[in-house]
């Protein structure tokens, strides 16, 4: 499979011509979003970038020190000014911060995008960033902080993701062969509907666009 395989299908697609991203990544820190990026870009033949470390390339600033300088909100500023630009001309894979899609104005972008969910649990998500220096993790309990953050942030993950998947399904080698599976059956599926409709022309009522979930019970 490469990237033109898994070009935006028209239920994803607002208009013909629109550079985007292949796919976007998202999820909770830990979930392993730039690891698995990168493997399923390589997969491609497509460029992979992550947005925290295109902030860090702007700014010759880390994160922490963004964080402590300027403030949270200033943050998710450049942050937002950051995925509204690649998303608007990155064509490989991009991986987001893990809050970003806290944002408003990186939730509406997001909107006709294949965008994949790493989904993980807290305590295997927390084994993997513990001792790191997460400025949101700061303080006396940064696990409980964790699981905090990850309840407050479970639902708009689901709402904005087109793909579901379990980011703790094994390596991510694994996850991104998941991953790449899941895309073709969305194409599968989105094929099927074009066929569908070039067949019944006249019809006002589409069959409707489902989510795809490597597991439909997590």
């Amino acid at each position: 499979m490469t990237a033109e395989d898994i070009s935006p299908p028209p239920s994803l697609s607002r208009g013909a011509g629109i550079t985007r991203p292949t796919v976007v990544l998202i999820g909770f820190m830990g979930a392993g979003k730039s690891t698995v990026g990168r493997i399923i870009a390589d997969r491609l033949g497509v460029d992979f970038i992550d947005t925290d470390a295109e902030i860090v390339a702007r700014t010759g600033e880390s994160i922490p020190d963004i964080f402590a300088s300027r403030g949270a909100q200033a943050f998710r500023e450049l942050e937002s000014e950051v995925v509204l630009d690649l998303l608007a001309a990155h064509r490989g894979v991009v991986a987001l911060g893990g809050g970003a899609v806290t944002t408003e104005s990186i939730r509406v972008a997001l909107d006709g995008h294949r965008v994949v969910h790493l989904r993980i649990g807290a305590e295997d998500g927390f084994s993997r960033v513990s001792g790191s220096d997460r400025p949101l993790l700061a303080g006396e309990n940064p696990a409980q902080r964790y699981r905090e953050l990850l309840d407050e942030r479970a639902d708009i993950y689901v709402d904005v993701a087109t793909i579901d998947v379990d980011a703790a399904v094994g390596k991510a080698d694994d996850v991104a062969d998941v991953v790449i599976t899941e895309i073709a059956r969305e194409l599968a599926h989105a094929r099927e509907l074009a066929a569908e409709q070039a067949a019944a022309p006249h019809s006002d009522h589409p069959a409707p666009h489902g989510k795809s979930q490597s597991e439909r019970n997590p």
